[in-house]
């Protein structure tokens, strides 16, 4: 049988010397021994002896963020030996590893990460009522974190000049970083039907912010980051 199918370039990656490991741009291959976390439904193939499990929250503060946030980014664990490839909706796959730092991501945009980090629920302050309340999952410690953006991303220093982001685009920023949300509403423009930018993160300081190439639908069941639910009234409970 014959093919360009069966070039080098779609054959699976022989170096399992990485753990976590780009198949394709489209694609991760994660090789077990310790667990991963991953977003449900991610997994595409998987070879070996592994198996898959609920990951549940972890504790009553982040169960009551889960449910009352709808920061709904459920996550399986994958135990076992053997290699397990992940992969959603064709987005790029972005590797970032934490050496002990942390990294804040839009739960829509996160894929995989080593078992072992730390995760917790966020909310973004001043998104309120109108903004929908946005949430944010942190995560943090040693080891690696894969993401998933619509096109290629484009990373922008926010060290030297206030940085605005569309809340839709927005992936992940650093995690030292503490954005404040912005509105480019103007009444006229109301009247008018609106820009279509109602809502924008505000960054300023040292760190760094990564932008997709497209908009989530903001009208779509949140996979995180967003909630269509009671985010100003959670501010107080959720330290926001």
């Amino acid at each position: 049988m014959h093919s360009e199918l069966f070039d080098q370039v779609n054959l699976e990656i022989a170096d399992g010397r990485q753990r976590f490991a780009l198949q394709n741009s489209q694609m991760l291959r994660v090789s077990l021994g310790a667990d991963v976390l991953a977003t449900k439904g991610a997994m595409v193939a998987f070879q070996g002896n592994l198996e898959f499990h609920h990951e549940k929250a972890g504790g009553m503060g982040k169960m009551l963020k889960k449910m009352m946030t709808s920061e709904d980014n459920p996550l399986m664990r994958v135990t076992g030996q053997g290699e397990v490839f992940f992969a959603s909706k064709a987005g790029f796959v972005n590797l970032v590893e934490l050496t002990g730092d942390a990294i804040s991501v839009n739960g829509r945009n996160l894929l995989a990460f080593d078992a072992a980090l730390e995760w917790d629920i966020h909310r973004t302050k001043g998104a309120g009522v109108l903004a929908g309340g946005l949430f944010n999952t942190t995560v943090s410690g040693q080891g690696m974190v894969a993401l998933h953006t619509i096109g290629k991303p484009v990373v922008l220093d926010c060290t030297q000049q206030p940085t605005y982001v569309d809340t839709q685009a927005c992936v992940a920023w650093s995690a030292n970083l503490t954005p404040s949300m912005v509105s480019s509403m103007k009444f006229k423009s109301m009247l008018r039907g609106g820009s279509g930018e109602a809502f924008q993160y505000a960054f300023h300081g040292p760190g760094f912010v990564v932008v997709q190439a497209d908009e989530w639908d903001a009208g779509q069941a949140s996979g995180g980051g967003t909630s269509g639910g009671p985010g100003g009234l959670l501010g107080n409970v959720l330290g926001g």
